[in-house]
């Protein structure tokens, strides 16, 4: 069914989603409760009935079913201290929760198979959770709970986003969640899945990109996470600059990108540097994020949203070959086993992890792809550049801090600066520039 907008056009009741949620919603009820009665309506998708109709013959009951439960909330949180995944959620809550006190939204982070083990977000939103019992050690699965974007997420593999009434249980029709696998970049296996829940008017046109863009912090930071164990992972170990090592020691090739700065080139086995257009330096970055890789449709998602296309992709990866040589591999696109990948972000990145923090910032003239204006892109600069500042910050290096605080990179970051004001004293001569400059970034941030 269609709709007649005021301005005559026509417009399908799924793109009010984001204009107009409050109608839409009210259309997803309606079909809820025509599907519910036997009489499958068409504004629903196959795929979600057909999880609907799995979810009731597991027993679930859309007007008053509850979560099952598979822990105790403090059980619950005991196992998640040692779970893989502990490792990166600081990353994952600066970058998507909102603790304020006006905060909607919920990051939920489950295991492999949907329990609930962290949940951050503010009091208010924490409480309308709680009412539903979306707590740590609820079970969120299909048969826990019935279909919900993390069992849609689990049960597909991929992302997935469900609104009002596509959820099965009455209770959650109030809510949008946005969900996607997390997935171990070595093996592939999903290792938990990352949820941003919330009204539904809360939800946004780039909440699917947001969560996607979670998914691949997590999974980059995971290459360097111990396991519980304390191995390295169980198909090979990441070397310091971030290059992959094998089990086979054969001689591969060695691919160098330099991504930092605003002039991005790449050289192969310390040959000549090409320069690289902003366009191709952004799939290299990509496809280095990502140990196994990224389809063609993904990757035009990225890069260009809704407007992407697979073809446009296999263009660039042709051309890219065209410079570099046999460096990728298709279907997915990833960097041939044959390469070693270094770049100068992962140069950064492995000084950091082993301590090495002036040799880090000395590693780091400059932000990852500074004309980037890609979503995708502007995270990994940003949690590239937080990193290198806390890293800062916390080696107490008063000299340090001050390089940092009047950089490129540090100009903004007024806690480093209060830090090496307290170090030094606030008449040290040496912190009047640093003062001037964040006297200026407040009265920006003020304007």
């Amino acid at each position: 069914m269609s709709m007649r907008q005021g301005n005559g056009s026509i417009t399908h009741p799924s793109d009010l989603r984001f204009s107009a949620p409050a109608e839409y919603a009210r259309i997803l009820r309606a079909a809820h409760e025509t599907t519910i009665s036997g009489t499958p309506d068409p504004h629903l998708s196959p795929s979600l009935i057909k999880s609907w109709q799995r979810s009731l013959a597991l027993g679930i009951n859309p007007d008053q079913h509850r979560p099952l439960h598979r822990h105790e909330v403090s059980e619950a949180r005991s196992l998640s201290a040692g779970h893989r995944l502990a490792a990166v959620m600081p990353a994952l809550s600066q970058l998507l929760a909102d603790e304020t006190v006006t905060g909607r939204h919920l990051l939920i982070v489950t295991d492999h198979e949907g329990e609930v083990l962290w949940r951050v977000g503010s009091k208010q939103a924490l409480r309308l959770a709680d009412s539903l019992e979306f707590v740590e050690g609820a079970d969120w699965s299909e048969s826990g709970v019935g279909t919900n974007a993390i069992s849609e997420a689990l049960v597909t593999g991929a992302p997935a986003q469900l609104f009002s009434a596509e959820h099965l249980v009455r209770t959650h029709h109030d809510w949008a969640c946005t969900a996607s696998p997390i997935r171990d970049p070595l093996t592939g296996d999903v290792v938990g899945v990352l949820d941003v829940s919330g009204p539904f008017e809360s939800v946004t046109p780039d909440s699917l990109r947001l969560v996607r863009c979670g998914v691949r912090l997590a999974e980059e930071l995971l290459k360097s996470a111990p396991f519980p164990d304390g191995g390295a992972g169980r198909s090979g170990q990441r070397a310091p600059g971030g290059e992959r090592t094998v089990r086979d020691g054969g001689a591969r090739s060695q691919l160098m990108l330099r991504l930092l700065g605003d002039a991005p080139s790449a050289a192969v086995d310390g040959g000549i540097s090409r320069p690289l257009t902003l366009r191709r330096a952004e799939i290299l970055a990509l496809l280095a994020s990502r140990d196994q890789g990224w389809s063609a449709e993904e990757l035009a998602y990225e890069l260009h949203g809704d407007a992407g296309t697979g073809a446009a992709i296999r263009t660039e990866m042709h051309r890219i070959r065209a410079i570099l040589g046999d460096v990728l591999e298709a279907n997915p696109y990833r960097f041939s086993s044959t390469v070693h990948v270094v770049t100068d972000a992962s140069v950064v990145a492995g000084h950091l992890r082993d301590g090495r923090v002036a040799e880090a910032f000395a590693a780091y003239p400059a932000k990852l792809l500074t004309r980037s204006v890609n979503l995708a892109i502007g995270f990994m600069r940003d949690e590239l550049n937080t990193a290198v500042g806390a890293s800062v910050r916390s080696s107490g290096d008063a000299r340090l801090m001050l390089q940092w605080c009047t950089s490129d990179m540090g100009s903004f970051d007024t806690a480093t600066a209060a830090a090496v004001a307290a170090l030094m004293g606030p008449d040290d001569p040496r912190c009047q520039l640093v003062n001037a400059r964040m006297e200026r970034v407040d009265r920006e941030l003020r304007a």
